[in-house]
């Protein structure tokens, strides 16, 4: 049995609810509703021009992980100034696109500090054709691969990549660095906008560290008993 409550609290640490919802309002709802049973929080664009940045504060001031996924890029210097800040806000993650010099200016900013800056590789709403269209030469696998090796030398904490990948890049990157994959569906549930998506237990099979679930939890009539039903799913991978 202790083994068993360890298990599972091994994996509710290795769950991030994506509070994807409109207003602070809602968000406070969801976080109220799934207190005890989840304890690790992204926070996106949406919620975060509706106050979600303060509320990040808050949430990681009290001792709730906070997943901040604004996805920065932009020169050095800006990428550089803008993690400082939100080292200071106390968050646990936060995303950067995995282009080489902007990660290289994230670490450099974020040295010395417990914030894990994370690498987003290919959007999980991205297929081989959205990759053509956006002028890549790679497909998606390859260029997710390419960005890990790059993500690893430039310092970064970890990656963000389907868990269709994680497999590939868990060999890359080596156990330590944390590979967070969106795009998780439980079981017989709608995929919507996301192209590359796989259940939670495959995804942990796969080698992911962290699972980000959004839809699935947040538009369901009862969150914590979606939130306990995709802990489950974890739990017997």
């Amino acid at each position: 049995m202790e083994a068993d409550t360890m298990s599972a609290k091994s994996m509710q640490e290795r769950l991030i609810v994506g509070l994807d919802v409109p207003t602070l309002k809602d968000a406070e709802k969801a976080v109220r509703e799934l207190e005890g049973a989840v304890s690790f929080y992204k926070i996106g664009y949406q919620l975060a021009f509706a106050g979600g940045l303060d509320f990040a504060r808050e949430l990681a001031s009290g001792g709730t992980n906070v997943f901040l996924d604004m996805k920065l890029l932009d020169i050095d210097n800006t990428v550089a100034k803008g993690v400082e800040n939100i080292v200071r806000m106390g968050v646990s993650m936060l995303t950067i696109h995995s282009y080489p010099k902007a990660m290289r200016a994230a670490v450099d900013a974020a040295k010395g500090s417990e914030l894990c800056l994370l690498a987003v590789s290919v959007l999980t709403s991205m297929d081989e054709q959205d990759m053509i269209d956006a002028g890549y030469e790679y497909d998606p696998h390859t260029l997710v691969l390419r960005r890990s090796e790059q993500a690893l030398h430039a310092g970064m904490g970890g990656i963000v990549c389907s868990a269709e990948e994680a497999e590939a890049v868990r060999r890359i990157v080596g156990p330590d660095m944390a590979v967070v994959t969106p795009g998780i569906r439980p079981a017989g549930s709608e995929h919507g906008d996301q192209k590359r998506v796989v259940t939670p237990a495959q995804a942990i099979r796969n080698g992911s560290s962290h699972l980000v679930v959004g839809r699935p939890i947040v538009a369901a009539p009862d969150r914590r008993a979606a939130a306990e039903a995709i802990l489950a799913e974890m739990q017997s991978a």
